[in-house]
């Protein structure tokens, strides 16, 4: 057999094994925080305690964070969002 018809057959091989990786990778692991309202909320579908977190604004660091966007993408334009 040639190495021209057995590479196709060596990465079809590879493809076929990528899908069941980390198959046997599922070890259960105790839940440190089940139950705690301040991660996970009163409910599975409120929010958590502490996404409800507010800061004060400091507008410093909005002034650093232009900096730094200017710097690392300079010349291009920076959309707002995504």
């Amino acid at each position: 057999m040639k190495l021209k018809n057995l590479l196709p057959i060596v990465a079809l091989a590879l493809v076929a094994t990528a899908c069941d990786y980390q198959k046997n990778n599922r070890i259960k692991q105790k839940d440190l925080h089940a139950g705690d309202e301040y991660v996970y909320g009163v409910h599975p579908d409120s929010a958590a305690v502490q996404s409800k977190n507010t800061y004060t604004a400091k507008p410093e660091l909005e002034v650093r964070a232009n900096a730094i966007r200017e710097n690392l993408f300079q010349g291009k334009e920076i959309s707002k969002g995504n």
